[in-house]
Formats: structure tokens, C-alpha cells, sequence
């Protein structure tokens, strides 16, 4: 678990450093953006309740409905921070392999991607060590 809230650590991160750069660059603060980055980081940090009853499946119709929603109100959200900078939707279209698999991955998803990162990177160690 710890593996999956240090991936998400660093996908913030590098989100924010990313949106620094873009107000650096224009000179503008993008105080809407941060609200909305840092709210969507503290969305992915909620811990889900465990529900008693498995649910059926107009309720998971419902949550999927609702998921959807989320994620068409980010993706206007990244198309009408920036429609004139070309180069700031160029960069976020090419990071979304990064972030995006994140803010929809299941808690399962999360843990078996930190845990296979952090098997790269204790390869990446050992190689290193012996290679």
C-alpha cells in the first residue's frame, strides 16, 4: 500500500512541478488548476468503505455513470485550462499515459502497479550491484 501512495506522491509531484513550469513560463498563476489538482489528489488518497452488501448491478451502472462524469469534467478541464497553448496540451497529452492510469486505476490496479515498479527498480538495483 505504501508502494501505491508513493506512486501517487509522485504523480502529484510531477503535476505540480509541470503546472510551475507552465506559470513560469506565461507569467500567470493557474490558482483554479492547483485547487483542482490538489483536490483531485486527495480524491485518489480516499480510502473506499467497505460496503456490507455487494452491490447489484444498477448500483455499479450508477458508479460507473458517476466515474465517467469525473472524467469528461477533467478532460474540459484540461481542454479549457489551456486551448490556446498548443504546447501545454502537447505536454499533457503526451503525460496521460502517467497520470490518467491513476486517477482510474482500482485500489487492486494501484497496488499491483507499485508493487511492479518497485520490482523494476530492486532489478534495476541488482543490476546495477552485479552488472
Amino acid at each position: 500500500m505504501a508502494a501505491a501512495e508513493d506512486a501517487n506522491g509522485q504523480l502529484f509531484q510531477f503535476l505540480n512541478q509541470l503546472l510551475n513550469q507552465v506559470e513560469a513560463e506565461t507569467n500567470q498563476p493557474e490558482t483554479e488548476l492547483r485547487s483542482k489538482i490538489k483536490a483531485l489528489e486527495l480524491e485518489t488518497t480516499k480510502v473506499p468503505s467497505i460496503s456490507s452488501k455487494q452491490p447489484d448491478e444498477l448500483e455499479i451502472a450508477k458508479e460507473l455513470d458517476r466515474m465517467s462524469a469525473k472524467l469528461e469534467s477533467i478532460d474540459e478541464l484540461l481542454s479549457s485550462s489551456s486551448p490556446a497553448d498548443l504546447e501545454v496540451q502537447s505536454l499533457l497529452s503526451g503525460t496521460a499515459d502517467l497520470w490518467m492510469p491513476v486517477i482510474t486505476a482500482t485500489t487492486e490496479e494501484r497496488q499491483a502497479f507499485a508493487a511492479s515498479v518497485a520490482a523494476d527498480e530492486q532489478d534495476t538495483l541488482n543490476n546495477g550491484i552485479n552488472g
